[in-house]
């Protein structure tokens, strides 16, 4: 029973100390000196602002992408103590003393710093030689851009991290496919394959090109798979099969159901994914719990669901609207701004500039801020009361109902009179009774857009409601035109006839509301200040602010206006295009986006060569030549799926993109052209030199190929790190395109 205490216990390791070393390198190349320049650097401007958000657990809206990215730069702050007290508004203000800036920056370098063995690791992967994944990991160490981009607190870094996870889980997952399908390691490799790509997702909506491909190379192995005889039929005992899957039995690769194979892998590659990306925004929402200024681009019932802002506006409030109810209105729709629905005492102008005629009543609008005017009482046609009674009769769809605006008891009208800017609408407006021949047409129809049944009841925050007027069937609209000076250049709102789809524009919602006690009007202007407190919950479930958060995100258009260093993807692939990042204030130190030439032009002609030679082997085997035994055909033709085809997704959608792009944008694809280039090196040597001389030529040229590559990394190395300062002769010097921006001081 003490046998084992009579001899030593002994623990072998296997290390790769290539991997080691390319490790250690790569931590050094992105570590050192961090926290240098010690200002805010080009986008970090951008995303600091994010970081003291969920410092201050502040919500907000960033169309740029899913909130991941943003949790992995807070994680650094809130590792180093951030407080979140800094103001992020200019590009080189000085960080002060409580802004932990090597914390900040430390996640983005270390995710930098991995990619380097991770690119070694893959080529393995993929059966090619320890020389050629040495080649891949140091193209990947020199490259001057990505060195830059990772040594700072930007996401680019983060997202190629995980774009390399994703090919190498999944590529580890394929071999272990082959002698042990089932086994843990096999589940291992197949789940984290499923986890990197949806954080890679999670960082930017650009690593929904990696999952596609991915999802791609993943559903033409199964369809192999499924062709493959040694596995039983699709129905054939599928529960033995999952019996056998659980208890991770070896050596399964005769007489396993095809079924379990397919369920394995839908599970980690679409239900695992889909899992953490609600995941984040579920940990988002929960750590971004107060107000902040992002709200109003938000619906009502969300702004509702936070802590202070509208919540505080709004706690206490009767949910469900009654005839008496005193409402503010804001449409759904929220564009060209968020707004509501207001009147003030002028009129319409009886003649516009371009000669046509108004009814002079009394205009009505939708105004972007909250304001007394934006008060709106819902009245019963058949009573002459404003009040609620008691009990309240609550309004349902289908209800007529008149509103009265509540600083003027005017009702709002509409009629057959063309609209001040949109003449194919019809004018709104709240009736003055003018004792002429244009008699008040005020009822309108209500319909709850979102609801439930024909008797749902109108209810505060909650609901979705159009107006339809009962006369011309006209629906009250936010047309999104700006009034001239006469109507102070707030929103027009109009009647639009004939509308037999539904759009936002159309669709209003309750945000402020209050049983009004008051009949007398000087009494009610009092009231209009002091609103009712009947405590009612109205919190959204985490699927509805999710749903809306998500589709906001989508759907939000940032301000896309050109910028300085903005380029098109022509000009990445040549590298005619950089950024200047940051400037020190005193000397010439300066740090720009700017890769090394030779590696980029050199993965283009490694991608073109590849299309070419792919392209003759296809032609050749199309008339039974075979000029590469299978296994290297299949080797070559896997590693052109992930390495040739991760370039492509992660590159041609740009073209396609009505945004503003920079050269960043190119770096995701570029480090799949970096993959590629050892391979076709070593496929050159290997299949294409006939003999031992060529081989020694071509390896020398190699050599002094990637010699120039580091030539040229450490010449553009100051700009890289932007630790020297150098002279406008030696600025001039590193400009070696006309297109290049290197900034130089005037004296």
């Amino acid at each position: 029973m003490w046998g084992f205490l009579k001899r030593p216990i002994v623990v072998t390791a296997d290390i790769n100390l290539s991997l080691v070393a390319l490790t250690g390198m790569g931590l050094l190349s992105r570590l050192w000196r961090l926290t240098y320049p010690p200002a805010v650097v080009f986008d970090e401007v951008y995303y600091g602002q994010y970081i003291s958000f969920y410092m201050k657990r502040i919500f907000f809206l960033d169309d740029s992408g899913p909130p991941f990215g943003h949790m992995v730069l807070a994680l650094g702050g809130y590792l180093g103590g951030f407080d979140g007290h800094f103001l992020w508004n200019r590009i080189g203000a000085e960080y002060s003393s409580n802004v932990p800036v090597w914390s900040l920056r430390l996640l983005p370098a270390l995710a930098g710093a991995l990619s380097v063995p991770m690119a070694y690791q893959i080529v393995l992967e993929l059966q090619f030689s320890h020389c050629a994944a040495m080649g891949a990991a140091l193209l990947m160490l020199i490259e001057n851009a990505l060195i830059t981009q990772s040594r700072l607190m930007l996401l680019e870094s983060v997202l190629i991290f995980f774009n390399l996870l994703a090919v190498l889980s999944y590529l580890k997952f394929f071999n272990c496919q082959k002698h042990s399908p089932f086994s843990l390691s096999w589940w291992f490799w197949l789940t984290l394959t499923g986890v990197a790509c949806s954080c890679a997702v999670g960082i930017k909506y650009m690593g929904m090109f990696t999952y596609v491909l991915m999802l791609a190379v993943a559903a033409v192995h199964a369809w192999h798979l499924i062709g493959d005889q040694t596995l039983s039929n699709v129905g054939a005992d599928v529960q033995c099969c999952m019996r056998q899957a659980c208890v991770g039995q070896m050596g399964m690769s005769q007489g396993v159901c095809v079924f379990c194979h397919l369920l394995a892998r839908a599970v980690a590659l679409l239900v695992i994914p889909v899992v953490l990306y609600l995941l984040f925004f579920y940990v988002h929402l929960i750590l971004l719990f107060r107000s902040g200024p992002h709200d109003q681009i938000m619906s009502s019932a969300f702004q509702a669901s936070l802590e202070g802002g509208l919540a505080r506006i709004t706690q206490g409030q009767p949910l469900e609207v009654a005839f008496g109810s005193q409402v503010t209105l804001r449409n759904v729709f929220g564009k060209p701004v968020p707004c509501w629905l207001h009147s003030h005492q002028d009129t319409y102008p009886m003649i516009y500039e371009n000669g046509r005629g108004s009814s002079h009543q009394q205009q009505v609008t939708c105004y972007p801020f909250k304001d007394v005017n934006n008060w709106w009482i819902v009245k019963d046609p058949g009573r002459h009361q404003l009040v609620v009674s008691s009990p309240p009769r609550r309004v349902r769809h289908g209800d007529m109902v008149q509103l009265v605006h509540g600083m003027t008891t005017r009702s709002l009208n509409t009629h057959d009179v063309a609209a001040p800017l949109s003449p194919h609408s019809q004018e709104v407006s709240c009736y003055i009774d003018y004792n002429i021949s244009m008699p008040a047409q005020n009822l309108w129809r209500l319909e709850i857009v979102n609801r439930g049944s024909d008797t749902d009841v109108w209810k505060t925050i909650l609901s979705e409601v159009r107006f339809v007027h009962v006369n011309t069937s006209a629906v009250l609209k936010l047309s999104g035109a700006h009034l001239p000076d006469w109507g102070y250049r707030q929103l027009e709102i109009v009647g639009e006839k004939l509308s037999r789809g539904y759009h936002e524009s159309m669709v209003w919602n309750v945000e402020e509301h209050r049983y009004g006690a008051s009949q007398e009007q000087r009494e009610r202007e009092r009231e209009l200040h002091s609103p009712a407190q009947v405590d009612v919950s109205r919190n959204l479930s985490f699927m509805a602010r999710f749903l809306e958060l998500q589709w906001k995100m989508l759907v939000l258009r940032s301000d896309d206006s050109e910028h300085k260093y903005s380029s098109s993807p022509l000009e990445w692939v040549t590298l005619d295009t950089n950024i200047a990042y940051w400037l020190h204030p005193r000397t010439s130190a300066q740090i720009h986006l700017l890769g090394n030439i030779v590696i980029w032009i050199s993965g283009s002609l490694a991608l073109a060569i590849y299309a070419l030679l792919s392209l003759w082997y296809l032609l050749r085997r199309r008339r039974n030549v075979h000029d590469l035994p299978q296994d290297a055909w299949l080797r070559w033709v896997l590693a052109g799926a992930l390495c040739a085809g991760g370039w492509a997704v992660n590159y041609l959608p740009f073209f396609l993109m009505e945004k503003t792009l920079f050269l960043y944008h190119y770096l995701p694809a570029l480090t799949f052209q970096i993959l590629l280039l050892p391979v076709v090196l070593q496929h050159i040597s290997d299949h294409l030199c006939r003999s031992q001389l060529q081989r020694s030529v071509f390896s020398a040229l190699v050599v002094a190929w990637y010699s120039s590559a580091c030539h040229v990394s450490h010449t553009l190395r100051p700009l890289t790190y932007g630790d020297k300062s150098l002279s406008p002769h030696e600025l001039k010097a590193l400009r070696w395109k006309d297109s290049w921006d290197i900034l130089i001081r005037k004296h």
